[in-house]
């Protein structure tokens, strides 16, 4: 207490933590902010954290400004009809910013917007973390300008992208992919898959297709009744089949089993923590993104699609231009591991085709299996979260001088 009776506003602040910004505005992104902020609970570091992110964020203490659920939208026709809300939360971010002085603000991937408020930022003088870099190798190099100007750290997921930064000046770590911290060993136990997957009413002699349409609304757009109308053309060639829809959890289950309506086929809907689901299948049709990671580290052999609205596509393959792939997996392994279709190639017959060659030939699965063991290898130790929570705690207050 000070002299006149008041709690000294230092010694409040040191109990109630330092306040950090952070953007978490997509559901991978979103799991791994929140991994980070229970990390920081369970090591007993006193954070006030602010910004966008999930609800499983918010249930932590985090305090939405923004809802990753709401804010997650891909492709020039869908920020455009959501641009009013997302510039909206933009000027309340920079608002609630230049008031609270973050010591730190960590943006996490969603390059588009966060570039633009790391410009905001850096005129704060709020330093500026960066965790999941966008794939500026692969495409609009131009950004590494924005980079060096108004990023102060980069943290980064795969090995390759340390030297692209480091070529480019950019103070940079690499830390690894967090998703490896989500593989428990008991997702390759054999014992313990027959028991969840007996939870679905799925034999260990039942092959299980499953869809990964995508955790945005915008993919599920794009992307449901086409992997339907693929899963029925596989169904039709082997009848055998088990078919399972995989909820991302920023989605509404029951608001996904509406959309369906009846699609003439036995089909399960599974919502579960996305590792957990994922052990589930044999073969995967996967949107691309974060997912095709975590399904290529569980050795799920896979047929990566991805479809946009017109214009969208037709700016994305003009822009990118640096490498022949756009699936994760195959980005890694420099090679195709697993066939990957994008837009008019990504139709219901041409996925079906695929998919009816790993499901007909067990040699061929045994084999992608291989290439993905490998691509996960590559990735390299688990700990990412602990890595970047000790690169961050050099942004906290010092320790204060013991009292002499």
């Amino acid at each position: 207490m000070s002299d006149t009776g008041r709690t000294d506003s230092s010694s409040a602040d040191s109990v109630l933590g330092d306040t950090v910004l952070i953007v978490a505005a997509e559901a991978s992104s979103s799991l791994y902010a929140q991994r980070l902020l229970e990390t920081w609970r369970a090591s007993g570091t006193p954070v006030r954290a602010f910004g966008i992110g999930s609800d499983a964020m918010e249930s932590l203490g985090f305090e939405r400004l923004g809802r990753s659920e709401d804010l997650a939208v891909v492709g020039l026709q869908e920020v455009l009809a959501h641009f009013s809300d997302i510039w909206k939360v933009f000027h309340r971010l920079v608002d609630e910013a230049a008031v609270r002085k973050p010591k730190f603000a960590l943006l996490l991937d969603y390059p588009d917007f966060n570039f633009r408020l790391a410009k905001r930022l850096k005129d704060l003088d709020i330093p500026v973390v960066y965790y999941i870099s966008p794939q500026l190798w692969a495409w609009r190099k131009g950004r590494i300008k924005l980079v060096r100007k108004y990023i102060d750290r980069m943290l980064v997921l795969f090995p390759f992208e340390k030297g692209f930064y480091e070529k480019h000046g950019v103070q940079v770590d690499f830390v690894g992919h967090p998703a490896l911290d989500e593989i428990a060993d008991s997702l390759f136990d054999e014992k313990k898959l027959r028991e969840r997957r007996q939870r679905f009413n799925l034999g260990p002699q039942d092959l299980v297709l499953a869809l990964m349409p995508g955790s945005r609304r915008s993919e599920i757009k794009h992307h449901l009744q086409t992997q339907l109308e693929a899963a029925r053309l596989v169904l039709a060639e082997a009848p055998h089949v088990k078919v399972a829809l995989f909820v991302a959890p920023s989605l509404d289950r029951d608001e996904l089993r509406a959309r369906l309506g009846d699609v003439g086929f036995p089909i399960q809907l599974v919502q579960e923590p996305p590792m957990e689901m994922i052990s589930l299948a044999d073969v995967v049709l996967v949107a691309s993104g974060t997912a095709t990671l975590m399904v290529g580290m569980l050795e799920k052999p896979m047929v990566i699609m991805y479809r946009m609205n017109p214009i969208s596509a037709f700016l994305a393959k003009r822009l990118v231009k640096e490498t022949p792939f756009f699936g994760m997996v195959n980005l890694i392994m420099g090679r195709e591991v697993v066939p990957e279709r994008f837009q008019e190639a990504a139709n219901p017959t041409k996925l079906a085709e695929e998919l009816l060659q790993l499901i007909r030939d067990p040699s061929r699965r045994a084999r992608v299996r291989e290439d993905l063991k490998t691509m996960r290898e590559r990735l390299g130790a688990r700990g990412a979260t602990e890595k970047v929570a000790t690169i961050l705690s050099r942004y906290f207050r010092p320790e204060p001088e013991p009292r002499s």
